[in-house]
């Protein structure tokens, strides 16, 4: 005879299997200080070569007054300024990076938790049945 509960408990893990447990299971594979420290590198590769590209823009929006300027500024103030306009940038993304990889790692904890509960309960389904 056909276990209703069971037939919607494995239909349920089958469709986590095919969608999201790939994806959460890569996550996990990764202690969570490891997921995150991985992502905040990604982060701050991507906002240097992202900074490098914006100011690259800017430079050469008015390529021709920044070198009229270029000898009546003050240039150290210039990279001053340019730096900590990339720290912060970087700083911003920084935060916004942990806490989405946080969320994701502790999402993907929880979802792999509950499936391997589920596996619990369809094995003492089988057990019942037996």
């Amino acid at each position: 005879m056909i276990n209703e509960k069971r037939v919607k408990l494995m239909t349920r893990m089958a469709a986590y299997e095919d969608g999201e447990f790939r994806r959460h299971k890569a996550v996990i594979g990764f202690f969570r200080s490891d997921y995150i420290s991985l992502q905040m590198v990604k982060t701050v590769i991507a906002t240097t070569i992202a900074y490098a590209i914006l100011f690259g823009l800017y430079l050469m929006y008015d390529f021709e007054k920044f070198m009229k300027e270029i000898y009546q500024m003050d240039v150290f103030q210039f990279i001053k300024t340019v730096v900590i306009l990339y720290l912060v940038m970087l700083a911003v993304f920084m935060l916004i990076t942990y806490v989405v990889s946080l969320y994701r790692y502790n999402r993907s904890l929880q979802s792999t938790r509950l499936y391997y509960g589920n596996l619990k309960k369809l094995s003492q389904f089988y057990q019942e049945e037996e």
